[in-house]
């Protein structure tokens, strides 16, 4: 199978994760018979001091022909205190628009033989659910900007009914598939988009009578997740909540370093860890690169190469249980190095 896919290696340590997982690909293609064409583009501070744009329109054009996207991460402090439009993370909001990546997918597995996160053992036993974040809308979004000389800010939230049905539908789709069930999580007390939610997903889930429909506000989801996480299968929530809830979910995991996602439009997609640009390591091999691997792995399972994405999955997971790992989550004086971990994993696929 032929496969065309762009690869944004990014700021900070986005290049370093990016290189194992090409690698872990590689080996996947050369097992199979694949042949992956990546095409190198550039975004985030990079491009701003290349290109004049954190996303200029020659990467949304290529990632637009593109099969697939893979996606490092942005972002550097320098730009910290620059303006709306000039921030590496801006190039980001504005491909996901471009492309029209409303669906954001985040799965939360945590590993039997990692013990580096802080929550009691007896809390993280089978944890196994997905977080679908609505990706295109709400307060990130929406219009923004300061009035009264810069003494003032606000920034509008806002949602239509469309776009709520078509994450609605995918995460009730995906809930059938696994424990058939759905909580959406909102603040429906205090926010009146929160309200269009309940209403909207409660149509929904009477199209879909075998799973299961509850709701949590988000204050107390933030909880649950940590004291009772094996509640959940499917949770489902706007973008803010989203990206706050998924990141808390990474101290179950051990590391925010371990965990990737999927951004899924109609027909186009792009494949990205969800940690941030990790300044502090850049260019130190200590990064951890199994969230971004795990990433392809979800770009694999895109492609229906079910198979392939297992295999990739398998060694992953051997490179935990071997303890051959980054010092986020084994004792540093055991560890090993970004490449070190991009190198067992692709010897594990080509061996098998």
């Amino acid at each position: 199978m032929i496969k065309n896919i762009s690869v944004i290696e990014g700021d900070g340590v986005g290049p370093e994760v990016m290189r194992q997982t090409i690698k872990a690909l590689n080996s996947i293609a050369i097992k199979y018979g694949h042949n992956f064409h990546y095409k190198n583009v550039l975004a985030g501070s990079k491009a701003i001091e290349k290109l004049g744009s954190p996303m200029p329109e020659e990467t949304i054009d290529i990632c637009l022909k593109s099969d697939a996207v893979l996606f490092g991460c942005v972002g550097d402090t320098k730009y910290d205190h620059n303006t709306i439009g000039m921030r590496p993370e801006d190039g980001l909001l504005k491909l996901r628009k471009k492309m029209n990546l409303y669906c954001n997918i985040r799965p939360i597995v945590v590993f039997p033989k990692l013990d580096k996160s802080p929550i009691k053992k007896e809390f993280l036993k089978k944890i196994d659910f997905i977080i679908y974040r609505e990706l295109t809308g709400g307060i990130y979004f929406g219009e923004k900007g300061r009035r009264k000389n810069g003494e003032e800010a606000y920034d509008y939230c806002i949602y239509s009914k469309a776009e709520i049905e078509r994450i609605g539908d995918m995460a009730f789709k995906a809930a059938f598939l696994r424990k058939k069930k759905v909580t959406l999580v909102d603040k429906a007390n205090v926010l009146e988009t929160s309200r269009l939610w309940r209403e909207v997903i409660k149509r929904i889930s009477l199209d879909y009578p075998d799973v299961d429909l509850d709701f949590l506000y988000v204050d107390n989801a933030s909880i649950q997740i940590i004291m009772n996480p094996n509640k959940f299968d499917i949770i489902l929530t706007d973008n803010m909540f989203g990206d706050i809830l998924s990141d808390e979910s990474s101290v179950l995991t051990s590391s925010l370093g371990l965990l990737p996602s999927a951004s899924i439009g109609d027909d186009k997609s792009m494949f990205e860890p969800i940690h941030g640009s990790y300044p502090q390591a850049k260019g130190k091999n200590i990064a951890n690169p199994l969230g971004c691997i795990l990433s392809g792995s979800m770009m694999l399972e895109y492609f229906g190469m079910h198979q392939e994405k297992n295999l990739l999955e398998k060694a992953v997971q051997n490179s935990i249980e071997e303890k051959i790992c980054t010092p986020d989550i084994i004792d540093s004086k055991l560890s090993s190095t970004t490449e070190e971990v991009g190198d067992y994993i692709e010897k594990y696929i080509i061996n098998q």
